[in-house]
């Protein structure tokens, strides 16, 4: 018989144990948190219909997704969790309370070409409103990141605020209303180029070097919150769509005041632009501060016409993604991730071959998985340092010790394994310790 290598093809991470549980625990916090707030759980299936998926057509989206054909219907996985909720919002829209606010937690597949921290299959965790223009939902997508990142502890970050009106009415305002996308797209490059790459970039688009000055005047505004808004308000610009980002950028730090948000965790930068022309307001990017070479690890923004490709409802929305995959990546790379646990176990019990010692050590392991105590019973016969070695490679924090003394006392030994220590307790005491 042929021997087959075992491979995976490249894109497609997977996580030996230890790896695993530390991804799940965050996967876990995330969850935990969209649920606090009170979004709603949602999940679409991996597979769509070719043509209601890429019902926007064009551009490289077509050629990064993974399709096949059944039968006479074409099929695709999904590339993302923005447009399977298009669907979903438009199809269920007469069921759902409106606004609708939701989480999504799955996988997603993109058939473009394997990288450092890009992948063919990777995990989004997506948190949105939809239905509603207030600002007071963009101050509260805030509000859940900060409580996100401070739960997961993976270090300082900070959540870059904007609103692309505030560019897109100085642009206009300028006399320069033709280039505003042109300009909108450049200048969500400028972290990447830096100035004078983007200075070049906009000469490119035929605007004078005193237009020029005055958009990387205007995008290096610096300062807190309320310093960068006493900034702008100073310029005196007599312009719709700017007063209007304006008037949504003070209401939302008035929100994230009210509501306790640290200051230290979120700042306005009017850099922040985000390249998708669907973002219409408010837009966020999120980064480590102690890795700023990660980029954003989480980001999103305010959208208007989430679902005109399927209904003619007006649908506003905002929201935001994290890339568990990405970061996790990332954080593996920079050793952050430093969890040693393989088991989920937080008792192994050790057994000698000895029916009446097994027994028991299954009856013990029941009681105790009956109080909700992650208990694995070691069942093959071996030594009794070889089972303590699988716990120690395991990660296991107790083990149980159960032999003929025991058996003939009631009582257990009790060995904690980090610090060697090592005790005769009742099954009692046993609960009382782990069940936290």
């Amino acid at each position: 018989m042929n021997i087959v290598t075992p491979r995976r093809p490249s894109g497609f991470p997977e996580y030996l144990p230890a790896d695993q549980i530390e991804f799940n625990r965050m996967l876990s916090v995330i969850a935990e948190v969209y649920n606090l707030f009170g979004f709603t759980p949602v999940e679409t299936p991996a597979i769509e219909l070719a043509e209601v998926l890429l019902a926007k057509g064009g551009g490289d989206t077509e050629k990064e997704i993974y399709r096949f054909t059944k039968g006479e219907k074409e099929y695709a996985l999904h590339y993302d969790l923005t447009v399977p909720l298009a669907r979903y919002v438009s199809e269920h829209q007469n069921d759902l309370a409106m606004p609708f606010r939701r989480y999504q937690i799955q996988k997603n597949w993109r058939a473009e070409r394997a990288q450092k921290g890009r992948f063919r299959e990777f995990v989004q965790c997506d948190v949105d409103v939809i239905g509603s223009n207030s600002v007071l939902h963009d101050a509260e997508i805030v509000s859940v990141v900060s409580n996100v990142f401070d739960r997961l502890e993976i270090g300082k970050y900070i959540i870059r605020i904007s609103n692309r009106k505030l560019l897109a009415g100085f642009v206009e305002a300028i006399g320069l209303e033709s280039k505003t996308n042109d300009v909108l797209h450049l200048v969500d490059k400028l972290d990447k180029i830096g100035s004078d790459a983007l200075t070049v970039e906009l000469e490119k688009i035929r605007l004078t070097k005193e237009d020029t000055e005055q958009i990387i005047d205007f995008v290096s505004i610096t300062g807190s919150p309320k310093e960068v808004l006493e900034q702008l308000e100073g310029l005196s610009i007599e312009n719709t769509i700017f007063k209007s980002g304006m008037s949504e950028m003070q209401e939302l730090l008035f929100t994230l005041t009210a509501a306790n948000v640290k200051p230290d965790c979120y700042s306005f930068d009017l850099r922040i632009v985000r390249g998708l022309d669907y973002y219409t307001g408010t837009v966020y990017e999120t980064n480590l501060i102690e890795f700023p070479e990660f980029g954003s690890v989480c980001s999103g923004g305010r959208y208007n016409d989430l679902t005109k490709y399927y209904s003619t409802a007006d649908l506003p929305g905002v929201g935001i993604s994290i890339g568990l995959t990405r970061l996790f990546a990332a954080l593996q790379e920079v050793n952050k991730i430093s969890n040693k646990i393989a088991s989920p176990s937080r008792v192994l019990i050790t057994q000698f071959g000895n029916k009446k010692v097994l027994a028991r050590a299954v009856e013990v392991a029941s009681e105790l998985r009956a109080k909700m105590i992650n208990t694995q019973v070691y069942l093959d016969e071996a030594k009794l340092d070889k089972q303590f070695k699988y716990a120690d490679k395991l990660g296991v924090p107790y083990v149980i010790v159960i032999g003929e003394a025991e058996l003939e006392s009631n009582k257990l030994v009790l060995k904690n394994m980090s610090t060697g220590d090592q005790s005769v307790v009742t099954l009692t005491e046993v609960v009382e310790l782990l069940e936290i």
